[in-house]
C-alpha cells in the first residue's frame, strides 16, 4: 500500500495494491501493522456505510464533542470527497483538499479529528464505507453549509442540481460555526 501526505497536514491518501485478474479483483482495505506505521489509529470504534445516489451531496459534517478520525473509502461508484482543516491554530485552517475516490481505484483517505468531511456522489451508485475513531455524538454534531463561499470548494455540481438533506441544507457559514481550537 502507498501512503501519501496530502496538501493538508496529517490527512494521508492511502492507495492499496489492487490485484486484478479474469475473476475480478483482490485488496486489502486495512492491516495493523502497515496502518500503525504510518501512524494511523490502531483502534476503531464504529464502521459505518451509506448508500447514496447520483448528485447526493453529505456534509461538511464534524463533532465537537467526541471528535472523529475517519478511515473513508467507496466500495463501488464514485465521489468527490473533501476535507476540511476546522482547527483555528492550524496554519491550514480552512484550506480543504478535494480527491475522487472510486471503488474501481480503491484509494482511501485517512482524516483525522479537527476536520470536517463531505462528498458528493458522481455516479447512480455510491457505496461510502468509513471507520471512525470515536462514536456517535448527536449533541457534539455540526455541519457547515457545503457551499459556504469563505471555503470555496469547487464543486462540480450547482446547489439546484445538489440533492441535500436538511441538515446539509441549513449548515452554519465558517463564521458562524463552531470549529476546534
Amino acid at each position: 500500500m502507498k501512503i501519501t501526505q496530502t496538501s493538508l497536514p496529517g490527512v494521508l491518501l492511502l492507495s492499496p495494491d489492487i490485484y486484478r485478474d479474469d475473476r475480478g479483483a483482490f485488496m486489502e482495505t486495512w492491516n495493523l501493522q502497515g496502518m500503525a506505521e504510518a501512524g494511523l489509529p490502531s483502534t476503531w470504534v464504529q464502521d459505518n456505510f451509506s448508500i447514496s445516489k447520483m448528485n447526493v451531496l453529505r456534509g461538511i459534517h464534524y463533532q465537537v464533542i467526541h471528535a472523529q478520525g475517519k478511515l473513508v473509502r467507496v466500495t463501488h461508484g464514485a465521489v468527490l470527497d473533501v476535507a476540511v482543516d476546522l482547527r483555528r491554530s492550524s496554519p491550514s485552517f480552512a484550506r480543504h483538499i478535494a480527491v475522487e475516490l472510486t471503488g474501481e481505484n480503491g484509494k482511501m483517505l485517512w482524516i483525522p479529528e479537527g476536520f470536517g468531511h463531505a462528498f458528493l456522489s458522481l455516479t447512480d451508485v455510491v457505496g461510502f464505507a468509513y471507520k471512525v475513531t470515536g462514536y456517535y455524538s448527536p449533541a457534539g454534531e455540526r455541519t457547515i453549509v457545503w457551499n459556504d463561499p469563505d471555503l470555496a470548494i469547487p464543486w462540480p455540481i450547482s446547489a439546484e442540481r445538489a440533492i441535500l438533506s436538511g441538515k446539509d441544507r441549513n449548515g452554519l457559514t465558517l463564521r458562524e460555526a463552531e470549529v476546534f481550537a
